[in-house]
């Protein structure tokens, strides 16, 4: 390994955020998925976790994905309360995207602690159990005539916020040291 590839693991694994994640519900087009991984690897998401109820897993491709798919661990689900369960077993809070009467504005909710946002298919969105069972749904503000996003830009545009309101807060979201030193032994293995 060169000294130089050495200081990009290092600096792209201290970046990686400990309390971030995305939920993947049943989106079927790999273009979509594979621009998801790369926008959660952009903001620093360590593991994306993968719910799919109705749909097969699409397969990647290296090219479409940039690889994003190598760098950003995924865990596997077949049921909404046991994704759902696990996450809150580590803490995480659970925001869907829902274009209901009570979802809150993107913009609204403070994504500074520990979150997991779900999107869903590109056809259905969120499964009506996967935002009933969330902790809370969220909307992202739109102003045009039509009122959806493509689910990868949905999604880009979700974690940017949390980044922007991150940056802001300065607060830590860093992976501890010891999980740190782990990924590092797992990419330079890659």
């Amino acid at each position: 390994m060169t000294e130089k590839r050495r200081e990009k693991f290092l600096k792209v694994i201290s970046n990686r955020q400990s309390d971030l994640t995305i939920v993947v519900e049943d989106v079927h087009d790999p273009h979509n998925v594979s621009a998801m991984l790369r926008s959660a690897d952009a903001v620093g998401v360590k593991e994306v976790q993968l719910l799919y109820l109705n749909e097969e897993f699409p397969k990647l491709g290296k090219k479409s994905s940039a690889t994003a798919s190598k760098w950003v661990a995924r865990r596997n689900f077949k049921s909404i309360p046991d994704c759902y369960n696990k996450l809150h077993d580590e803490g995480y809070t659970i925001y869907a995207t829902h274009m209901g009467k009570r979802s809150k504005s993107l913009y609204n909710l403070d994504l500074t602690k520990k979150i997991a946002l779900v999107f869903g298919n590109e056809h259905r969105g969120v499964s009506s159990e996967a935002s009933k069972l969330a902790d809370g749904n969220f909307l992202i503000p739109m102003r045009g005539m039509i009122q959806s996003l493509n689910v990868s830009v949905a999604c880009a545009v979700s974690l940017y916020e949390v980044l922007r309101q991150r940056l802001k807060s300065k607060t830590n979201h860093s992976l501890p040291t010891e999980e740190r030193e782990k990924l590092f032994l797992e990419w330079i293995k890659k």
